[in-house]
């Protein structure tokens, strides 16, 4: 079997340059080792840049986002005791979407098998050979061993993929001293937009999915175990750091998210790109991470159709460089609005003081506040 690109990976990253590259006339084929139903019921993000917004629109898949996302022209920054609102609207001009991952998956998934993609779900073993001359994926699929030759192989199967390994490249890593036990809560949201919570002792994130159901992460130490909390707990807990009303519902959904940020150098080799969270990763803090995967793919869809469509290999050769460049300034929001927020075991009085001192300094400066809200809508694509 022979494809132009070959595609390892079902998420937004690998979907969405399938779609991307189907609209330039480039044939792919993705790879994928869990089922459909899978795929699309995995809860992960929840925010969608501005940036992100108008692509998923311009190539056709911005109906349903727009039907059912939730448009967001602030955050609150909650701490103190107080709330403090940061106005997107007034400061930059523009917002976010809160729709998630799994639906944007789900869109993806339906937009690409009524074009007649080539999607694989359920295949194992999946090896990569030949990436600096002639790329071939190998994979498993109905008991039986096959081979898809490929032009250009692309690993979008995320941080603990086999893709990356093969790349080889030097990283820089960061793991941070505590996680995130989120929970999804069949309860109506009472707040319409997302409240950080900069309690006195701890972290807490109040968010929201739909009308229907609630977001809610609380700060815990990186060995958690989510079984050990139960509802009542989670609920007491919210209600402590938050200080502000919530509605409580029963738990559909809850688990322990690490905090690290990674970040891999150079995201090519040969014939072999990583996107997404196969090249990066950062904290959820500043709501990234599915952004930063679909700017990468947007910056290869266009360098694999000039290499493909019209030889000019400018844009595969300067690949890694310009989504670097983004990858690290969302890198170091990340981290920043990690290192607001939270509350480190070993911080002292010192450290908790200069905390306060940048939040207070962040919701009554204008500039920066505005430096918050240009970053956290998301700067231009092609901008960094």
């Amino acid at each position: 079997m022979r494809t132009q690109v070959g595609i390892v990976g079902a998420g937004p990253a690998g979907l969405l340059l399938s779609h991307l590259l189907a609209r330039a006339g480039i044939e792919s084929v993705v790879l994928e080792s869990r089922s459909r139903d899978h795929v699309e019921r995995r809860v992960r993000a929840g925010v969608l840049e501005h940036p992100t917004v108008e692509l998923l629109r311009e190539v056709g898949l911005g109906g349903r986002m727009d039907r059912e996302g939730l448009p967001h022209d602030g955050v609150s920054l909650r701490f103190a005791g107080e709330d403090h609102r940061i106005d997107f609207a007034d400061l930059v001009g523009r917002g976010i979407v809160v729709y998630g991952q799994q639906e944007v998956v789900k869109d993806l998934i339906a937009a690409r098998l009524a074009d007649g993609g080539d999607l694989r779900f359920e295949v194992s073993d999946v090896t990569v050979d030949g990436v600096e001359a002639d790329p071939v994926l190998g994979f498993v699929r109905d008991g039986r061993r096959e081979e898809l030759h490929c032009d250009v192989i692309v690993g979008c199967d995320g941080f603990h993929g086999i893709t990356r390994p093969v790349v080889a490249p030097e990283v820089a890593d960061r793991q941070y001293p505590f996680a995130w036990l989120g929970i999804l809560a069949k309860a109506a949201p009472l707040h319409h937009e997302l409240v950080y919570a900069h309690h006195e002792d701890v972290f807490a994130l109040y968010s929201m999915r739909s009308p229907e159901v609630t977001r809610l992460y609380l700060q815990v130490p990186p060995d958690t175990d989510a079984a050990d909390w139960s509802d009542a707990r989670i609920w007491d807990e919210l209600h402590r750091r938050l200080g502000t009303e919530i509605n409580e519902g029963p738990l559909i959904e809850k688990g322990v998210t690490g905090m690290r940020s990674f970040v891999a150098e150079p995201m090519r080799r040969g014939w072999l790109f990583l996107a997404g969270d196969a090249a990066h990763i950062v904290p959820p803090t500043g709501a990234k991470g599915m952004n930063l995967a679909i700017a990468d793919v947007r910056v290869l869809a266009e360098a694999l159709e000039s290499f493909l469509r019209r030889g000019d290999e400018r844009g595969i050769d300067a690949y890694s460089d310009t989504c670097l460049r983004r990858v690290w300034r969302a890198e170091h929001f990340s981290w920043w609005m990690t290192s607001m927020l939270h509350v480190f075991p070993d911080a002292d009085a010192f450290q908790n003081r200069l905390q306060l001192s940048q939040l207070r300094y962040t919701v009554s400066s204008r500039a920066a506040a505005t430096s918050l809200a240009e970053n956290y809508v998301g700067l231009p694509h092609g901008s960094v």
